[in-house]
Formats: C-alpha cells, structure tokens, sequence
C-alpha cells in the first residue's frame, strides 16, 4: 500500500456546488475509484484559500494503468467535465498533473 497526497485550487464561488457535488458522488464513479485500487480516499478544504486536499491510499500493483484506465472511463469523463471547471490548479503544478502531487515527510501509525 502506498500513500498519496494532492493539492489543486478551488474557484471561490465554486465552494457550494463543490460541496453539493461530493455529498452525492455518482455510484459509478465511486465503483470505479475503487476498480483503481484507491482507499482510504477523503478531500479536505481549507478556506479561505480554497485549497483542496485530496488523500488515498493505493493497494493496486500499476498505479500508472489504474489511473489510465480510471482517466479512461466515460463516466467518470463526465464526473470531471462537471467538477474541473471549478477547479483551479497550481501554477506550481508539474505539466502532466492537475491535482498537484505532495511529498510524504511524515508518517506514523
């Protein structure tokens, strides 16, 4: 299992609908994060500088094809076609991502 860390920004009249959005996160959506391998998943938000903070624990063996083919599904296509353009990703970002990835320093259990 292995631990990741995100971070992306938040359009600020965009946190209502952000939060409406995640309460009821479509089935479909849901079933395939976890055909993905991920775990343990939570996104936090801190106001008021609207920052994301997305957590999940990984127990698949090709984190790289998981997410492809997670990117891949035409439904969760659409999930993100209704939640990007409320995002606003880092400028700090590394081109290939838009959640932008943390490194762990820290861990206990």
């Amino acid at each position: 299992m292995k631990r990741y860390a995100a971070v992306l920004g938040l359009k600020g009249d965009a946190i209502d609908e952000y939060k409406r959005l995640h309460r009821a996160v479509w089935p479909d959506v849901l079933q395939q994060i976890e055909r993905s391998g991920i775990r343990n998943y939570s996104i936090f938000l801190k106001e008021p500088e609207n920052l994301l903070f997305a957590y999940y624990e990984y127990d698949g063996n090709d984190h790289d094809a998981d997410m492809a083919a997670m990117a891949a599904d035409p439904v969760t296509q659409k999930w993100w076609a209704i939640c990007d353009p409320i995002q606003e990703p880092l400028t700090t970002r590394k081109s290939e991502e838009w959640w932008a990835g943390m490194e762990e320093v820290f861990h206990t259990d």
